[in-house]
């Protein structure tokens, strides 16, 4: 068994089923994709693994135990911190102040100083900016560092990203495949949800694809590129890398 895995999970809203059935088996420190099209089940799938929603079938389990009855706080205790498509922020509040939020509400450890694990986590993600500037004051990739160090500063060893690349450029872009990377080598496994297929097929070790809620194909970046299916429903054409 993998750090997470789900099993038969089903999510339903009213008559509308958004995710089919879907089990993953996600090893430790392993970067693995979520793909697919608009309205494939994806974000959906997240929010059942980090407690937002409940699935009405199916069941979650984390390092061996089984999360799925969890509400979303405790998931965040056991070692599961996200980020969302959407930047989150407290606005009013600076930078260092929003990453403690992080560590006094999501931590899993007392004897670590809030503020000394929320100067750490801003440092590791290289934030550019004062930790006094406030959170209103950033632009979109300054976000995105903000929230990643929040995350972090739970001291997760389960990170989701949903979506974490929109709105970036291509610079943005190669710096945050080289967080990622230095994420996962500090022992973080990460789930991503992701469209922005070079970032995706180049940090990945694995990759699931979701269509209309059901999981069509599973594997390596190179796999997934040359699966039939997958060029079907969502690639188009077939990748060269």
């Amino acid at each position: 068994m993998g750090l997470l895995q789900t099993k038969n999970v089903t999510k339903r809203f009213g008559g509308l089923v958004a995710v089919k059935d879907v089990s993953l088996n996600v090893e430790e420190q392993q970067i693995f994709g979520l793909i697919g099209p608009n309205g494939a089940g994806k974000t959906t799938l997240l929010n059942s693994i980090s407690g937002v929603y409940r699935p009405e079938e199916g069941k979650v389990f984390f390092s061996g135990q089984d999360i799925t009855p969890l509400s979303a706080d405790e998931i965040c205790h056991r070692g599961i911190a996200r980020t969302f498509q959407i930047v989150h922020s407290f606005p009013q509040m600076t930078v260092l102040e929003n990453v403690m939020v992080g560590a006094i509400f999501g931590g899993r450890k007392d004897h670590e100083n809030p503020k000394t694990v929320a100067k750490k986590m801003l440092d590791f993600v290289n934030f550019p900016l004062r930790h006094d500037s406030l959170a209103q004051d950033l632009n979109t990739i300054q976000l995105k560092q903000l929230e990643l160090a929040r995350a972090l500063a739970t001291e997760c060893d389960l990170l989701l990203l949903d979506e974490v690349a929109a709105g970036l450029t291509p610079a943005e872009l190669d710096e945050l495949s080289n967080l990622i990377r230095r994420i996962r080598d500090s022992g973080v496994t990460i789930i991503m949800v992701e469209h922005l297929m070079k970032l995706i097929m180049g940090v990945c070790d694995r990759i699931a694809v979701l269509s209309f809620g059901e999981k069509i194909a599973e594997g390596t970046p190179q796999e997934i590129t040359e699966n039939e299916k997958v060029i079907e429903a969502y690639l188009g054409s077939k990748a060269k890398h």
